[in-house]
Order: structure tokens, then sequence, then C-alpha cells
């Protein structure tokens, strides 16, 4: 795992400021800290930042062809890199080194852009050929690892891994995107192709970008997507079966590593699954780490000590400060956008837990994603049961009457907190599953922003995210459709993106055998009703499962990775929230109505509603723009890197 960077002059062949490319290279060290290196030459320069994992001693990038006249820098692993190397050698290409980067550089000869719909594995990177004086950007299907870039004033193509790379050119303007603003407070990040910088994007995941000298910057290319295309029918067992087979070859080509590899262990079924496999796959015990919450509503370690126990794994637990809120400053600077996902507190600390005795990770993410196993799944069906019932007139008439009227009870039972679901009803099916999602409402959002940056907007709303994938989804089945659309935003904007920072802070790798592209869309093609079954999500996966899992764990409630953010804004953070939320800094953006900030901190803090997710957004947005847009370019602060 690695960072990259680059500058590209789109006009002409204008020198490379190597001091600047050194910096732009250098800021994100976490990323690589086992060594770096430069490429430069007319009109190009090229970074890259090494964690070492495969080749210790021969795979120093930027790396080149024989002739040196195809050059790329690379971020991830192509885990079926071993029988492209054969395919590639039988075609007449010779290979220097044991890296699977080498593979990128010949499959780019051979192949061209259609290279990366040979590579299986997670990938970010850039390949400069200096004979067709193109440079080709590519990122993985799922969004795995990340990839920014921008065209700068002057002409140049400036990308990295991380937006944090992109800011240490001086030349690149700092202006928010209103639209990015709107898409942050509904979603809690922003989703790709923006950045919450206008004109700086992501390249989302399943695209390439093929720029040429002399040419103005294209559209991205979209090179693959979830089908979701039915497959045979088969009786449960047998499909069973052939899940766990195929689950099993994806954690195998996880493990080839010469450097110490183990997995995060969270005693859920996710997590448990990935370390039943690897158990049998290895011959030494896998190495396992934890944390542990000092209340019981958030602690899952007694779960992941009863796993370990049953696979014998060389354990490790932590367990976190109930008060661990000293993360903030450094959450921000790691993720250099706002991002409003609090268990990247936790995320980091496992982390760096992890760091201490291992260099790659496996992680259990995308099980919910691919089995439908979040509760608004569950709700979501529920919903759109009622909407083909009751025509839309009578639904949102009836519906939104109730939603207006009922109280905000955040206190009560949640039987009673019917409130949300009135709203959500009283919408659309795409409008009520951003309801469902949303860290601020549509109503709230509309409240809480000026008329003035309302107007900025120009009628802009977050929902046209999920309605631009709902264009384009392969299927119009209720569930699969909001799984598809979790897939394009959720999985890549939050999940994916917490886990890459807070990793790549510590210098550690983390593989993901349940978003295997083949994996993932092999499952896509299962029958909902396989996913979610009455009220039990991950159906087919649990029963897959059972001879390897206990009941407890694969039929224990669902808890989360959460932190007790609603207490400590009422206690121990109290006085920074208000600072943050009522400052000056949030005032002048001319974003927000100062009233509406009062009352959402007085009624939080009073204990009357319950705004912690709100507050956690706006106190991250108010760090944002202290740290990274107050912040002087040479000055812009990296994340730690934990030996």
């Amino acid at each position: 795992m690695c960072g990259i960077s680059g500058i590209f002059d789109l006009r002409g062949r204008a020198e490379i400021d190597r001091g600047l490319l050194q910096r732009m290279n250098d800021v994100q060290a976490h990323r690589g800290p086992d060594g770096a290196g430069l490429h430069l030459e007319p009109g190009l320069g090229l970074g890259h930042r090494r964690l070492a994992i495969i080749d210790l001693a021969g795979g120093r990038q930027p790396m080149t062809n024989e002739d040196g006249s195809v050059v790329v820098v690379f971020n991830g692993e192509i885990y079926n890199f071993p029988a492209l190397r054969r395919t590639l050698e039988v075609a007449g290409h010779r290979f220097q080194t044991q890296t699977d980067t080498e593979v990128i550089v010949h499959g780019w000869e051979e192949w061209g852009p259609r290279c990366v719909e040979r590579f299986r594995g997670m990938f970010a990177f850039a390949v400069w050929d200096r004979g067709r004086e193109q440079l080709f950007l590519a990122r993985d299907r799922l969004g795995i690892k990340p990839l920014h870039y921008a065209l700068a004033e002057d002409g140049r193509l400036l990308f990295g891994s991380e937006l944090k790379v992109l800011l240490q050119y001086p030349r690149l303007a700092r202006t928010l995107d209103p639209k990015a603003v709107e898409d942050y407070f509904a979603y809690g990040y922003v989703p790709a192709p923006r950045t919450i910088l206008r004109g700086v994007h992501k390249l989302e995941a399943g695209h390439w970008l093929l720029l040429k000298r002399g040419r103005s910057l294209p559209e991205p290319h979209r090179y693959w997507d979830l089908s979701f295309r039915p497959g045979p029918r088969l009786p449960e067992d047998r499909l069973g079966d052939e899940l766990t087979e195929r689950l099993r070859e994806a954690v195998e080509m996880r493990l080839v590593a010469d450097v110490p590899l183990g997995a995060f262990l969270s005693g859920g079924v996710d997590s448990s699954a990935v370390v039943a496999f690897m158990t049998e796959l290895m011959q030494e015990p896998v190495r396992t780490c934890s944390i542990s919450f000092g209340d019981p509503r958030y602690n899952e370690s007694r779960y992941a000590q009863q796993v370990s126990q049953r696979f014998a794994t060389d354990h490790r637990v932590e367990q976190v400060d109930p008060e661990d809120f000293s993360l903030i400053d450094r959450l921000v600077a790691a993720y250099d956008e706002p991002y409003a996902d609090s268990s990247a507190i936790p995320t980091y600390r496992v982390c760096e837990l992890a760091r201490r005795h291992v260099t790659v990770a496996l992680s259990g993410d995308g099980g919910d994603e691919n089995f439908a196993g979040y509760r608004r799944y569950r709700w979501h069906r529920y919903e759109e049961s009622v909407r083909r019932r009751l025509p839309g007139p009578l639904r949102a008439g009836l519906f939104g009457l109730l939603g207006r009227v009922y109280p905000k009870l955040d206190w009560a039972p949640k039987i009673l907190r019917a409130k949300s679901t009135f709203q959500a009803l009283a919408r659309d099916s795409l409008e009520g599953y951003l309801h469902s999602v949303s860290i601020f409402p549509t109503d709230l959002r509309r409240r809480l922003f000026s008329d003035g940056f309302r107007r900025e907007l120009q009628g802009y709303g977050a929902i046209e995210v999920l309605r631009r994938h709902a264009d384009r989804s392969p299927t119009d089945h209720p569930l699969s459709l909001v799984q598809y659309l979790d897939f394009k935003t959720y999985l890549p904007g939050d999940i994916l993106t917490k886990v890459d920072r807070a990793s790549m802070a510590h210098g550690l790798e983390v593989r993901v055998p349940l978003l295997d592209h083949a994996f993932a869309d092999w499952v896509s093609g299962i029958d909902p009703g396989c996913k979610l079954r009455g009220r039990e999500g991950k159906y087919l996966f649990k029963r897959a499962l059972r001879s390897r899992l206990p009941e407890e764990i694969l039929y224990r409630p669902k808890m989360g990775f959460a932190v007790p953010i609603s207490r400590w804004f009422r206690e121990g953070l109290r006085d920074r929230v208000r600072t943050a939320v009522l400052g000056e800094r949030l005032a002048d953006t001319g974003i927000f109505r100062r009233e509406v900030l009062t009352q959402l901190v007085e009624r939080h803090q009073s204990g009357r509603s319950e705004y912690s997710a709100v507050l956690w957004a706006l106190l991250m947005f108010d760090g944002f723009l202290r740290l990274t847009l107050e912040t002087p370019t040479e000055s812009v602060p990296t994340s730690s890197v934990s030996r």
C-alpha cells in the first residue's frame, strides 16, 4: 500500500518544479513510510511513497519498462499478478522484479486501457506512456483505494492519493463547492466525483481517465459496474456451498505478503467469517486484534474473544478510553475533507493497535452491502410495501401531515419514534431512502442554510446523487436498488474512505475479501429473498457459515462501531461544541443561519433532543475550515505515522 502523486502539463513540456513535487509526495509520507521516489521529465512529474509488502528489495517505484518509455506509480495490490505475469511472459514481456507493480507496466504495453479489466485487486495508479504522450489514471472497481485530481489554472493536471497532495500546489484554488457542502450535510461525506473544493474531483470507482498532451481534460470512462445479473436457481444448500467456496478463494488470494499479516476481529459475522477462512488456509495462528469499550452498549469484545478462542488466534485487545475525543484534530487532518462518521475514532485506534503487530490486516468490510445486513434495508422494504399500496398524492398528504404534527420523541422507546418513518413515507422511494441515511434531513438542511447560500445552490439538492446512480442502475428491485446505491455512495464515500485514511495514517495495509469484485458481482445476482428474509438480514450468508461459526455470533443483535458522542457533547466536549458551532468561523462562511445553529446546540445539550450526529458534522466542518482552508499551503498538516 502506498501513496501516489503527480503533475502533468497538458499544454506543453514546461519544467516541473522538483521541490514542489517532493512536497506533494512527502505530505503523504504516512502512506508509505518505507521509501520514496520521483520521476521527472519535460512536462511530467510522478511521485511515490512506498509501504513495502511484496518483493521488499525490488519493488521500488516509480517503475519502468525495459527502455524507460512506460512509467508507473501504483497504490494497492493486484492479487492475480502471478497468472497475469505468466500470460505476459508468453507474449514476450521480460520481468525484472517479483512485484505486482510490474504487471501494470507490461499489462499497459500489451492491452492499453483495457489492462484494468484483467486486474483483480484494489488499486489506484498512473501510467505515463512517453511514446504516445498519454497519462492513464485508473481506480479499482469498488473504490477501495482513493485517487483525487484537478486541473490547475495553468493547464497542469494534478493528482494524488489524498486531497492534501493537491493542496500543496500554490495555484490550485481553495474554493468551497456549494453542491458539495449540500451533499456533505446530507450524507456526512462528499460523494464522488465531487470533493469539497470546486474543480477538484475524485475519480469514481470503476473508472479510468486517459489524458493526452495538447488536448483538453476528458470525461472519465466507466469500465465496470455491478451487474445484479440473476444466477442459476440453486437449492439453498448448494448456493451456500458455492458462496463459501468463492469467499474462501477471495480470502486465500489476500494472504500473499512478505510482511506480517493478520485480521481485524470485531466479533461480528463478517470479520469472524474472514478469520474462520484464514484459519483454514494458514499454517500459523492468525494474528487478530480488536478494541473494547467500557460502555457495554458499544462493547463487542467478548464476542471477539469467543471467536478468537474457537480458532485459537493470537488475539490482542485494547480498551478505548470512554473519553477518547483527543483525536478530533488528527482526524480532520487525516481526512482532508469534512467527514462526519464518528466511528473513525475507534477505526483509527484499531488500526493503531494492529500496526504494532502486523503490516497487513484483512477486514470484513462489505458484508452488509453485499448481503443486506443494514437495518435500514428492512425498513426500506417495509416503506416500499406501503408506497405500493397507496397512491402518491394520498400517501404524501396523509403521512406528510403525520410527519409534521407527530412529536420528535428522541427520548422515547423506538416503537414510539414514528416521526421519521412518517416523513419517509410521504416521499418517493429515493427521497425516502435519502431521508433514512441523512445526517441532516432535507427539511432541517433547508432551515439550516442561509437564504444566500440556498440561492448559490440554484435548486440543487443532495437527492440528485441518488437519482444519478439510480438512472443507470442495472436493477429496479427495491432491495437491490438501494444496495446498488450504497455500493456507489456509502461504501466508497464513507466506509472505505474511513478505513483507508485510518489505516494509512499508521502505514497499515487493509485488504477486504468480501469486496473482491468477482465475489461481489456473483453475490449481486443472488435472489434478494436469500439476503433479507423476514427480519433477518444476511440470511444465506449466515446459513452458509453455520458449520464454521457459533449461533451466538451469527444471530446476535448488530451493534455497530460507535462512540458515545451524544454524552460527550453534553459533558466533556460541551464547551468545545458551543465554541465551534456558535463561533465566528462558521458564521463567516455565510452558509448557516445562526439561530438554527443555536437551537441545535441548546436542544441537544439540554437533553430535549438528540442532535449528536448533526453537531459532529458541524464540528468536523469547522475543523476542516480551520485546518485546511485557513492553513498556508506549505503547512497543510499530515497524519501521524505509527511505527
